[in-house]
């Protein structure tokens, strides 16, 4: 059951990104690259009020690099720049396999990427959204978001 529900965020997700455009009110942007297979994509944010009003992304990839991304953003948008920071500390842990069942929750369908942690191969695809978001929201801190 948790495979098949897996397969079937991972597909809808990628066949039917929600997040993948450009975003023209976009407040800071951030460039990720997974040199080992390629993927690509620059995550850009509009932070306002000291919330993620709304996110995309732009780019190329596999699927789960894609997935991910679009989850990812489905889960931060209307969130604080630290609870997204927090979510993305916990996809590292569940990706590394260091999650408890209610960090797991928190994750709501980004926990459907749990599975991932036994492909060695296809982590750096999973986490690319979440180093890039990572990054990005550290430039904010420091002031040197573009």
């Amino acid at each position: 059951m948790a495979d098949n529900f897996y397969n079937e965020v991972l597909i809808d997700h990628n066949l039917h990104p929600q997040h993948l455009h450009e975003l023209p009110c976009a407040t800071c942007s951030n460039a990720g690259l997974n040199p080992t297979c390629g993927d690509s994509l620059t995550l850009h944010l509009s932070i306002d009020g000291g919330v993620i009003k709304d996110g995309s992304f732009t780019g190329v990839g596999c699927a789960i690099s894609q997935a991910s991304t679009d989850i990812m953003l489905d889960l931060i948008i209307g969130r604080t720049p630290d609870e997204a920071r927090h979510l993305s500390e916990l996809f590292g842990r569940m990706i590394g396999g260091e999650i408890s069942d209610d960090e797991l929750e928190e994750l709501e369908e980004a926990g459907a990427l749990q599975s991932i942690s036994k492909m060695p191969a296809r982590v750096k695809c999973a986490t690319l959204g979440w180093k890039t978001l990572d990054k990005l929201l550290g430039e904010q801190i420091t002031g040197g978001g573009s």
